[in-house]
């Protein structure tokens, strides 16, 4: 069999000038992304029960923002949408950024396309906090209105470190960690399914939608801590996106030579990938796939490079989540469907869909 040779056209340029040719067309995919994503705030913010114009949320935002221009609004509109809709848009954005950021540094680190927070087992342990703060009332921490979300968090970083540590006794490698994650997953899910055995049929009922996933009762409070945690973890992220580039091309060997640390960026990528979800899984519940689906289709359109794809990947993921909340609550209004079935919906033909087309290996 004949040897096949790539023939890249260049045009006789330099590499500089052709790297900075890819470079410019990423920046400018990022932001046409960006704008795509205001556009699609806009739309979501005026479209439910009450219709209003793109026009009369731009003026209440403005006025809101600045209590001392001339802009008029009403008193409703002004309750609608800086009150009941606009907390939950924006919710849903940075969660769908940080999601997606979190599954795009823990396929990184992991080498594996089917690496997510969810799958390593972060969502079994949140579930199993929530599951046990609502059937059993106990919480390791917390008063009695936010026990729900202290347990889910607790147990959500609890799992990590749990996993780091018997992944640790095994030896730091991508695969000690995903299948002691898988054992913890199965676990977790087991005494998850007890629980629900023995709950009342209130209690399985809060259960059950809590894990659907939903930014109903999103409020600005809630929306200021997860954006700290998150402003707080991405500079450390993509300061190691060298270090993901090189773990992420040639594996662990590679990245050694290179000068890596690979062990502890592993480490502190999954601290700090795990700390994000857990922060904003404890809000919203269970949101899957875009932790799957966003890293992937950022991937395929500028590659693998993570100081685009980090970035971009949470731009994609905030749409995504954003475009699957407004369906959800504006399709068969007014019933509002949870956006983790809606995004699931989404998802999981796209995923089966990459699943099926790619027949090379995935880091190639």
């Amino acid at each position: 069999m004949k040897n096949q040779v790539v023939k890249i056209k260049t045009n006789n340029l330099p590499c500089s000038e052709l790297y900075s040719r890819f470079t410019a067309r990423k920046a400018l995919f990022m932001l046409a992304c960006l704008v795509l994503l205001g556009i699609s705030a806009l739309v979501a913010t005026s479209l439910g029960g009450a219709d209003l114009s793109i026009k009369d949320v731009v003026y209440t935002v403005i006025a809101k923002i600045f209590p001392f221009s001339n802009v008029k609004i009403s008193s409703i509109a002004s309750v609608i949408v800086w009150h009941l809709r606009l907390p939950r848009i924006v919710m849903g954005i940075i969660a769908g950024a940080g999601l997606a950021i979190a599954g795009a540094v823990m396929q990184g680190v992991l080498r594996n396309p089917l690496v997510s927070p969810f799958t390593v087992g972060v969502s079994s342990g949140a579930t199993l906090g929530a599951s046990i703060a609502m059937i059993l009332g106990f919480s390791l921490v917390g008063s009695e209105t936010y026990i729900v979300i202290a347990n889910a968090f607790l147990f959500a970083m609890g799992t990590t470190f749990l996993i780091l540590g018997i992944g640790r006794l095994r030896g730091i490698t991508p695969e000690s960690f995903i299948l002691v994650g898988i054992s913890l997953m199965y676990f977790f899910g087991a005494i998850t399914g007890f629980l629900q055995y023995i709950a009342t049929e209130g209690e399985l009922a809060e259960v059950i939608h809590w894990t659907f996933g939903t930014l109903t009762g999103s409020n600005w409070k809630n929306i200021l801590i997860v954006l700290i945690i998150i402003l707080t973890c991405f500079p450390f992220l993509i300061r190691y996106s060298w270090d993901l580039n090189a773990m992420a091309s040639g594996g662990d060997e590679v990245a050694t030579t290179l000068g890596v640390n690979c062990g502890r960026v592993r480490i502190v990528c999954m601290v700090l990938s795990a700390l994000i979800t857990a922060s904003i899984i404890c809000f919203t519940g269970i949101i899957g796939f875009i932790c799957l689906v966003a890293p992937h289709i950022t991937r395929l359109i500028i590659g693998g490079d993570h100081r685009f794809l980090l970035p971009c990947s949470g731009i994609i993921g905030a749409i995504l989540l954003l475009i699957a909340d407004t369906i959800g609550r504006t399709i068969i209004s007014p019933i509002i469907i949870p956006v983790g079935i809606v995004i699931s919906f989404i998802g999981a033909p796209f995923f089966f869909y990459l699943l099926m087309t790619r027949r090379r290996q995935y880091w190639q």
